[in-house]
């Protein structure tokens, strides 16, 4: 029993920021609100963990590019109902989940349960290499040029990005594009390039999608991290700067431009 209020008190320690939160009586945060909130606390939580040697340089790079990404497509502001309704569902969250899981585990827990041996790994690795093998497969099998080829290469695009092997991934998103260009697939794909630093390809991709989606704040931002990332800081200034412009003065995502703006040299 002593066990069991200790994990409790633990749970109501761990969620108290939480609590408090939720029951401060504040204005309701909107989702745009909520999510930019969120991104932040992740930023930070990336700069921590690269001050600490626990990431290296590329792979922080990498995670706060995604984070940037998530920023500037998050919804926009959805209105009061909607922060009261969130406000509703977390507060709900807050005592549900802990009893959820504690019942779980009375059912099912397994404490001394060891970590997942090598062989297991070892199985659901290969597991997911057939996968990805019937993928291509299939994709040989029909039409080069057709809708079911295209979605064939998304797919497998997505599952090598996921993975972490970005030159397959860039490999199937391009053979996707092939068939039939968008613009928010260039996006991805250009993000990919600037991660992987083919940041002219990532140049290019960028002009093609803004041709057709001039205004995608996304896109944008993306075409402005690649001209930093190649050193010419008078362009990503420019394109920054046209950006804010243009933007609105409630715009989540302001900020996060604002100081990439001030990091140029």
């Amino acid at each position: 029993m002593t066990l069991w209020i200790l994990v409790g008190a633990l749970a109501l320690a761990a969620m108290a920021p939480l609590i408090i939160a939720v029951l401060r009586p504040a204005r309701a945060q909107g989702r745009a609100e909520a999510d930019l909130a969120l991104y932040r606390a992740q930023l930070a939580e990336l700069d921590r963990e690269r001050e600490a040697g626990r990431m290296d340089a590329a792979a922080h790079a990498a995670a706060r590019l995604e984070i940037q990404r998530r920023i500037l497509a998050a919804p926009k502001e959805d209105g009061a109902r909607d922060g009261k309704r969130s406000a509703a569902l977390v507060a709900s969250a807050i005592f549900l989940a802990p009893a959820l899981a504690i019942g779980l585990y009375l059912l099912d827990g397994t404490p001394d349960m060891p970590s997942a041996p090598y062989e297991l790994r070892r199985q659901q690795a290969e597991a997911e290499e057939q996968l990805l093998a019937a993928i291509r497969t299939r994709i040989a099998q029909v039409e080069p040029g057709s809708e079911t080829a295209r979605q064939g290469w998304l797919l497998l695009g997505n599952a090598e990005r996921g993975r972490g092997r970005l030159d397959a991934a860039v490999e199937a998103w391009s053979r996707a594009l092939s068939i039939r260009f968008d613009p928010q697939l260039a996006g991805d794909l250009a993000e990919l390039q600037i991660e992987r630093q083919a940041l002219e390809q990532a140049a290019a991709l960028l002009a093609r999608a803004l041709s057709a989606t001039p205004s995608d704040p996304r896109l944008r931002f993306l075409s402005g991290m690649a001209e930093a990332r190649a050193g010419r800081s008078a362009n990503a200034r420019s394109v920054w700067t046209s950006l804010l412009a243009d933007a609105p003065r409630d715009a989540p995502w302001r900020s996060l431009v604002e100081r990439q703006l001030q990091a140029l040299p």
